[in-house]
């Protein structure tokens, strides 16, 4: 019988590639998904309905801070494996709705952690973010880095989780890892996104808002190669780590627990960015050079060696390529 995996906020961009990569693989699995409204809920619909073609696919909509509805879904499926993907994303909408990020992410994630304590899973796995890195200067970014300065709250409820982890990997001997995600792009995404919303305004003939003048780098990393990282290290379950030299400390030491990088290795230039975005679309953009915005990093950059030793992880996709088949993908769906 093939393994059943519960992957929460599956109708949501990296949620819904990722079950369906399970589903193509011959997995079962259920989905959980609030289906919110924080962006365009037509779109999740559609993936969801995507889905809901495969035989192996069952779902549940509910909020994570609803135990009742989360409890009766996760026990009537009785998972081996549970991916938690669901949370309130974006930096910015933190700063003016920091309750919804408590809420989602710390409460609700406490609710799947407390849950896959008591059906004893084999192995959970969490979706954290490179944000957690906040002010730190020194690149790329690497899991024994301290992470001590978060600058926005998402940034720092996801921080908040990977400490929750750890203390219930600890206590109950629950093997549990936290993949702090970079700078996720490509097909199905989100339209909150900056290069999703460069596109609407380039076919659209508006203005696009490019912060810090342009000055900026990112860890670009196509969401295939992203899925492809997930479905890899799912069956890498993680244990105490016994060996007092072992020169990882991102592998604990007394719980079966660990943080992983799953980024692209590449810094991209912004501008550079926009530039392939222009030219796959075929319009110059008109730009607005605006300050930075509070909240954001001036660079990022992912050290993802712990990820490859252990899973042979290796991102394939150039972000020109990525760009290409984003926007093949957009021009599809919205006609």
């Amino acid at each position: 019988m093939k393994i059943k995996i519960f992957i929460t906020g599956s109708s949501g961009f990296i949620g819904f590639h990722t079950a369906k990569k399970f589903l193509d693989k011959g997995y079962i699995v259920r989905g959980f998904d609030s289906m919110n409204n924080y962006y365009d809920v037509k779109l999740k619909k559609a993936r969801l309905n995507i889905l809901k073609k495969y035989k192996k696919f069952t779902f549940t909509k509910g909020n994570l801070e609803n135990k009742k509805i989360l409890s009766k879904s996760v026990f009537s499926f009785k998972p081996s494996i549970i991916i938690h993907l669901a949370a309130q994303a974006g930096v910015r909408y933190s700063i003016e709705n920091p309750e919804v990020y408590l809420n989602s992410n710390i409460f609700g994630t406490f609710n799947i952690i407390e849950l896959a304590r008591k059906i004893k899973v084999k192995h959970l796995i969490i979706g954290s973010s490179s944000s957690v890195y906040g002010a730190n200067k020194k690149l790329p970014f690497k899991e024994i880095d301290k992470t001590d300065h978060q600058i926005s709250f998402y940034a720092a409820t996801k921080k908040s989780t990977e400490c929750l982890a750890h203390t219930y990997s600890s206590l109950w001997k629950l093997p549990i890892t936290m993949l702090r995600f970079f700078t996720v792009y490509g097909p199905w995404g989100r339209p909150d996104m900056a290069y999703f919303k460069f596109t609407k305004k380039i076919l659209n003939k508006r203005k696009i808002d490019i912060y810090n003048k342009g000055k900026m780098y990112r860890d670009y990393t196509y969401v295939d190669d992203i899925v492809d990282g997930i479905f890899k290290v799912t069956n890498k379950i993680p244990k105490i780590n016994s060996n007092k030299k072992y020169k990882d400390d991102s592998l604990s030491h007394v719980a079966p627990f660990r943080v992983l990088n799953i980024g692209n290795t590449k810094k991209i230039y912004l501008m550079n960015f926009i530039n392939v975005l222009e030219k796959e679309l075929g319009i110059k953009a008109i730009k607005k050079y605006l300050p930075m915005q509070k909240g954001d990093v001036h660079s990022t950059l992912s050290d993802t060696n712990l990820l490859k030793r252990i899973t042979g992880y290796n991102p394939k996709t150039k972000y020109q390529t990525g760009i290409k088949k984003f926007v093949e993908w957009y021009q599809n769906y919205y006609g």
